[in-house]
């Protein structure tokens, strides 16, 4: 005689399987400290620059070295192709890069800093790769970029001592190779004519250093508006207040 067929009985699964906000939900970050939450990017005009920090992975090492900072130049130059996105300032620090940047609109913006990442994964990891016996391959940066969108005069003037002073607020202009330098070697502040106390002198400069290539500013925040608040100090360390104010860290 043939058993009773059993009824099925579904039972209520202990999560949401269609998603939503749950513990441990979502694309886990790279290292352990991620450098953005994975929200819409902030939408902005084309007159409206942007501070965009970027951070390396702990098995780079630092990035205050000859073959890192030519390898991130080579980077800079491959930007120039693009008409939506300049790169106009650059301070390369030990663990993380800040960058000041005009986009055409929010997609160029992410286009571009994909396109730059990218190059500069690719270089650094073959300028990492020299003197050892397997190349390096893998992820330089971590998850996402911060960016921040300048939007008066006041805050362009604050995230350009920011940017070209960050060596000062790390202590990286105390080291014995930097001594000898006004301004931070590892950056674009050699480009910028906008010092309060400094006049470019090119013949003074070692003739084995080449400067990073980047963009005139082309938006009036970076060009003329910042000058409203005053030429920028070369021995202005950025402040605890202004970081808030320009890049949360």
């Amino acid at each position: 005689m043939a058993r009773p067929r059993k009824r099925h009985v579904q039972q209520p699964l202990p999560f949401n399987p269609r998603g939503g906000k749950r513990p441990g939900a979502g694309r886990p970050p790279k290292g352990p400290r991620s450098s953005e939450r994975h929200e819409k990017r902030e939408v902005f005009r084309k007159h409206e620059p942007a501070h965009v920090v970027i951070r390396a992975t702990d098995a780079v090492g630092s990035l205050r070295r000859r073959q890192t900072y030519h390898a991130i130049r080579k980077a800079l130059v491959t930007t120039f192709a693009r008409d939506d996105f300049r790169i106009v300032h650059i301070s390369i620090q030990g663990t993380h890069v800040h960058l000041l940047v005009e986009a055409e609109h929010r997609v160029a913006l992410a286009r571009g800093m994909q396109s730059f990442q990218i190059s500069a994964a690719k270089h650094l990891n073959a300028a990492i790769s020299k003197g050892r016996q397997e190349r390096r391959r893998g992820s330089v940066f971590t998850d996402r970029y911060h960016a921040r969108i300048i939007r008066s005069p006041r805050q362009a003037r604050n995230s350009l001592a920011y940017v070209l002073n960050n060596w000062r607020k790390h202590r990286e202009d105390r080291d014995a190779f930097a001594r000898t330098w006004k301004l931070d070697p590892f950056s674009s502040a050699i480009r910028f004519d906008g010092w309060r106390d400094f006049v470019l002198d090119e013949e003074a400069l070692p003739k084995s250093y080449i400067p990073l290539p980047v963009w005139s500013p082309g938006t009036w925040l970076l060009k003329d508006g910042w000058r409203k608040h005053g030429l920028v100090g070369t021995t202005e360390v950025p402040s605890a207040k202004v970081a808030i104010e320009v890049v949360a860290e």
